[in-house]
């Protein structure tokens, strides 16, 4: 018989947070391993979640880091910032350590199902393009029709909610994600200052090594802490 292997990649957010939580109900025969990429940057609110995560799945969700931090990244790519236009963080610190792991039961002659939170409310995404035809990426939410607030469903149904990050910021993601909106920017000052400093740190190293962007567009966080 063939050897078959179920993954599944939690972010700390919403969507992936009530797709593990749907497979686990939906179906109970399916053995997922559950998985969780680690830069080190995240936020406090997210490991709290994950811990709640593996309270409710009753299964240990496994850790994978990056091999290098983000300083070295940063020094890597010519110290220039992450952005929407290139996001090699993304590249290197979130999909190379999932490629690793997972070649690994290919490599050893595996088939690797991996289910992707891809909602139906979210034709603009596409999921993992995989290389390898023993990697076949899985879309359950699109194909059984979930959206949005099927997702807010699920969670609070779970009793689980949302994480606490959601009180103040849109997304989940780093502690200095360049998505965030300015106003987020301000919140994380607020909630998390040590995280805001090390994100001004990072930022002002990086502008005056390379003359790139900073995080925000047009403004950099020291000018937008000011009064």
């Amino acid at each position: 018989m063939s050897k078959v292997k179920h993954v599944l990649g939690l972010s700390g957010g919403k969507d992936s947070a009530a797709l593990a939580l749907y497979m686990r109900q939906e179906h109970p025969e399916i053995d997922i391993d559950y998985f969780f990429t680690d830069t080190g940057e995240e936020l406090p609110e997210v490991y709290e979640y994950l811990t709640m995560m593996e309270g409710a799945l009753g299964k240990r969700i496994t850790r994978l880091n990056s091999e290098r931090n983000f300083e070295h990244w940063l020094r890597a790519t010519g110290h220039f910032l992450p952005s929407a236009m290139a996001r090699w963080c993304t590249i290197r610190m979130k999909l190379s350590p999932f490629k690793e792991w997972v070649n690994q039961f290919l490599k050893d002659g595996y088939t690797v199902y991996s289910y992707v939170a891809i909602r139906a409310d979210e034709e603009y995404r596409q999921g993992y393009v995989s290389e390898d035809k023993n990697l076949i990426v899985k879309l359950p939410f699109r194909e059984d029709g979930i959206d949005k607030e099927g997702v807010l469903e699920i969670l609070s149904a779970s009793g689980l909610g949302l994480p606490k990050y959601y009180e103040w910021r849109s997304r989940s993601g780093c502690t200095f994600c360049f998505f965030q909106q300015k106003i987020e920017w301000v919140r994380l000052k607020e909630r998390h200052p040590e995280a805001f400093e090390r994100a001004k740190m990072l930022e002002k190293e990086a502008t005056e090594k390379s003359g790139g962007f900073t995080w925000n567009q047009k403004e950099s966080l020291a000018e937008l802490e000011k009064p």
